[in-house]
C-alpha cells in the first residue's frame, strides 16, 4: 500500500489536487522522511511554468567543445545574459562559465584544448539569482563530481536546500538549479548509479524542468529528461546530439527523437534508452524527421535574422499552402484534421487561445471565422484563460490554440483544461513533435521554418495563413458557397507576390523610420481585421526599438486616446480600403485637427490619403479578410529599419528571449 501511494504521487497523471493534498498528509504523519514534504511533482501539470533557455550536449567520436559552442549559438536567441559548458577529457571535468553571450564564453576557453568528447553547455536566461558566473550553468555539487544544465524552474528549491544543507551540503550559487546537482550527488552517495539518482531527484521536485547531467563518476553517460520543457535527441554517424531545441542539432542530423513529460533518456556512445521517471519500463519512441535545411539557421546575406526572416514572408506563404490549397475547387484540404473532420462539423463554437503575437493572430482568424465559417469564436490569453473558470461545452465546442514554439506554458495549460472538461483541442504550431503538437487531438503545422528572430514576423503570417486554410475548410463544411471558396483560395494563392511587392518598398520604409528615430511615443490603429495589426505594429516597435507605443482599434479614439494626440505624437493607420475605410477616414480627421502626424498603410492607388497623412506607405488590393497578412509587413520593416537606425541590437532585444514563458 505504502509503495502504491508514493507510485500514485510521483505519477505525472494525478491531476486531482484535493485527493493528492490528503494522501500527502496521511502519508507525511504516517512516514517522515527528510524529502517527502517535497514529493510534489504532480502540481507541476496545473501550475507549471519555464523560462526558454538553451542546452545542448552531446556524446560520440567527435569533440565537444566546437560542437557545444555552435549549438550555442543556435540556441543564443532563447537566452543571452551568462553561458557555460563542461567537458570530460579523460580524466576530469573541465567547467568554464561566463556572464555575457556566449561569445563571451568562446573566448573564455579559446585558449583550452577541451579535448574531450562528451560535454553539457548552456545559454541563460536569468530567473534565480542575477546574470553572473557563479549562477551560469552548468551548476554543481561541492564535490565537482555532479553537473547539471537545467530549462525551468525548481518551485520547491528553497525547502530542498534546506534540507540538504542539514546535511552539510555548501552552495555557492543564487540558483534554484545548484540543489537539483546536491540532490544527485546525495542519492550517488547513497548507492543509485547516475540514472536512478537523477530519477531520484527529480521525483522530489515540484516544478518544471528539462535538464542534461552528466557526472565525472560515470563520465560516458549522459542523462536527459523533461517536464513541461522541451528536449530532443539527434543521432548522427556515432554522435548524439541533445537539445532544447532543434536548431542546435540541424548542423549534425535531421533525424531526432523528442522526449515526453516523465520521459528520462540514459545516453552512451552505444545509442540511448528512453524510461518513465516512476520505474524502469522502457519506452520506444518514434524518430521525428526535422524539415528545416540547415540554411534556415543562417543569417546568409541578411545583417540580422529578423529581416531575413521578413524576407522570407513570400517563401513562408508558399509552404504554409503547399498541398492544402485549391483554388480551382474553393477548398482547403489539411490532412492534420481529417481525423476529427466529422465532429467539426457539428461544433457551434470556437475557443481560441494564445499569446503574445500568437493572440494577435487569434483576434484576426475570429474575424475571419465568424464571417465566412458561421462559427462563434471568443480569444482569450493564455495567461488569463488558465485561471478563468471558462464554460466549454464538450459537445459542442472546440478549444484552438495557437504557438510558434509549440511549448508555451500558459496555452499548454488551455490545452490541458480542455482534455480535462472532455472538450477537443486542436493546435497551430511551428514545432513537429513539440508539446502541444503531442497534446493536441488534432492540428495544423505552419511549416513556416525555424524563426530565430525574438520578433515574431513571418510565423506570424503564416498563422494568418493556417487561420485562412482553416476557416475554408470550415466554411465549406457549412454554408461557404464554391464561388466564395474558390474567391479567397485565389486571393490567398496571390500574397506571396503581392508581400514580394511590399518587400520591395524596404530602402523608402528605410527612409521614413530614419525620419521617425527622433520621436518617442506612437500610437497605432486600425478597424475590423486591421485592428489587431495596430496592436502587432506596436508590440514589434516596442520589442526592438525600446520606444513606448500603443495600439488600438480607430473608433475607440474619440473615448479618451484623443488627449494624447499632439505634434509629438505620430499615429499610424492601418487603412486598406475595405468596409471600414470611411470609418477610418474620419478618425484621421481629427487626428489631423489635433496636429498630429499621420503614417498611413493605404491601399494601391488611393490618391485621397495622400491629403490626410505625412507619410504612406502602400500594398497590394486583396480581399478583406486577407489584408492583415499585407499590411502587417510594412509595420515589421517599419519597426526593425527604426531599431537599425537607433543602433539596437535586433535580434536578442532587452529583457525579453523567445519562447520566453514564466508564470
Amino acid at each position: 500500500m505504502v509503495f502504491y501511494i508514493v507510485n500514485l504521487i510521483l505519477s505525472p497523471h494525478v491531476e486531482n489536487t484535493k485527493f493528492y493534498l490528503i494522501i500527502k498528509i496521511i502519508f507525511v504523519s504516517n512516514f517522515p522522511s527528510i524529502f517527502i514534504h517535497s514529493l510534489d511533482i504532480s502540481l507541476a501539470l496545473h501550475y507549471n511554468a519555464f523560462i526558454m533557455c538553451g542546452i545542448v550536449g552531446c556524446i560520440g567520436t567527435k569533440k565537444a567543445k566546437p560542437i557545444l559552442l555552435d549549438g550555442l549559438r543556435r540556441l543564443e536567441y532563447r537566452g543571452y545574459d551568462s553561458a557555460g559548458l563542461a567537458v570530460w577529457d579523460g580524466q576530469t571535468v573541465n567547467l568554464a562559465k561566463t556572464k555575457g553571450r556566449v561569445a563571451d564564453l568562446a573566448e573564455l576557453v579559446r585558449e583550452q584544448a577541451l579535448a574531450g568528447t562528451v560535454g553539457i553547455a548552456h545559454t541563460r536566461w536569468a530567473t534565480h539569482g542575477e546574470p553572473s558566473a557563479k549562477n551560469a550553468h552548468p551548476q554543481t555539487d561541492e564535490d565537482k563530481n555532479v553537473f547539471v544544465v537545467h530549462n525551468g524552474i525548481v518551485e520547491n528549491y528553497k525547502p530542498l536546500k534546506q534540507k540538504l544543507e542539514q546535511l552539510g551540503h555548501c552552495f555557492q550559487s543564487e540558483t534554484d538549479t545548484e540543489v537539483l546537482a546536491h540532490l544527485v550527488e546525495h542519492f550517488l552517495k547513497q548507492g543509485a548509479d547516475l540514472e536512478h539518482a537523477v530519477k531520484q531527484a527529480l521525483r522530489r521536485v515540484r516544478g518544471t524542468y528539462a535538464v542534461l547531467v552528466m557526472a565525472a563518476s560515470e563520465p560516458d553517460t549522459l542523462i536527459a529528461a523533461r517536464f513541461s520543457s522541451p528536449l530532443r535527441i539527434g543521432m548522427a554517424d556515432g554522435q548524439i546530439i541533445v537539445a532544447s531545441d532543434p536548431s542546435a542539432i540541424l548542423s549534425h542530423t535531421t533525424q531526432v527523437i523528442t522526449l515526453s513529460d516523465g520521459e528520462v533518456a540514459t545516453i552512451n556512445r552505444g545509442g540511448y534508452t528512453i524510461t518513465n521517471i516512476t520505474n524502469d519500463e522502457v519506452i520506444n519512441k518514434d524518430v521525428d524527421a526535422i524539415e528545416w535545411d540547415v540554411s534556415a539557421i543562417n543569417k546568409g546575406a541578411f545583417e540580422h535574422f529578423m529581416l531575413k526572416e521578413i524576407f522570407e514572408q513570400p517563401e513562408t506563404l508558399q509552404n504554409s499552402f503547399r498541398g492544402r490549397l485549391d483554388p480551382e475547387s474553393g477548398l482547403a484540404v489539411l490532412g492534420g484534421l481529417e481525423s476529427v473532420a466529422e465532429q467539426l462539423r457539428r461544433i457551434k463554437r470556437i475557443h481560441i487561445v494564445a499569446c503574445g503575437t500568437a493572440y494577435h493572430a487569434g483576434l484576426i482568424g475570429e474575424y475571419m471565422l465568424e464571417e465566412y465559417a458561421g462559427i462563434p469564436v471568443e480569444v482569450g490569453i493564455g495567461s488569463e484563460f488558465r485561471y478563468r473558470n471558462a464554460v466549454l461545452d464538450p459537445e459542442n465546442d472546440v478549444v484552438l490554440v495557437i504557438s510558434q514554439s509549440g511549448e508555451t506554458a500558459d496555452t499548454l495549460a488551455a490545452v490541458r483544461e480542455a482534455k480535462e472538461k472532455g472538450v477537443l483541442s486542436l493546435g497551430i504550431v511551428n514545432v513537429v513533435g513539440s508539446t502541444i503538437a503531442q497534446e493536441t487531438k488534432a492540428g495544423v503545422y505552419n511549416h513556416a521554418g525555424p524563426e530565430i528572430g525574438v520578433a515574431s514576423t513571418k510565423v506570424f503570417v503564416s498563422q494568418l495563413a493556417v487561420l485562412a486554410l482553416l476557416t475554408i475548410f470550415l466554411g465549406r463544411q457549412r454554408q461557404m458557397s464554391l464561388v466564395v471558396g474558390k474567391r479567397i483560395a485565389q486571393a490567398l494563392a496571390a500574397l506571396p507576390e503581392q508581400i514580394q511587392a511590399i518587400l520591395n518598398q524596404s530602402e523608402a520604409i528605410k527612409k521614413m523610420a530614419r525620419a521617425y528615430s527622433g520621436y518617442k511615443d506612437f500610437f497605432y490603429l486600425g478597424r475590423k481585421y486591421n485592428f489587431p495589426i495596430a496592436i502587432e505594429g506596436a508590440l514589434k516597435l516596442k520589442e526592438i526599438t525600446y520606444r513606448h507605443a500603443e495600439g488600438g482599434p480607430s473608433g475607440e479614439l474619440k473615448h479618451g486616446p484623443l488627449a494624447m494626440i499632439d505634434e509629438s505624437f505620430p499615429t499610424v493607420f492601418i487603412c486598406p480600403q475595405d468596409s471600414v475605410y470611411d470609418k477610418n477616414v474620419s478618425n484621421m480627421e481629427e487626428v489631423r485637427a489635433r496636429h498630429g502626424r499621420i503614417i498611413a498603410v493605404a491601399t494601391e492607388g488611393n490618391g485621397e490619403v495622400k491629403s490626410l497623412a505625412q507619410d504612406v506607405i502602400y500594398i497590394p488590393k486583396t480581399l478583406e479578410m486577407l489584408t492583415p497578412i499585407l499590411s502587417v509587413v510594412p509595420l515589421q520593416l517599419f519597426a526593425y529599419h527604426m531599431a537599425r537606425e537607433l543602433g539596437l541590437d535586433i535580434d536578442k532585444p532587452r529583457n525579453i528571449a523567445k519562447s520566453a514563458t514564466v508564470e
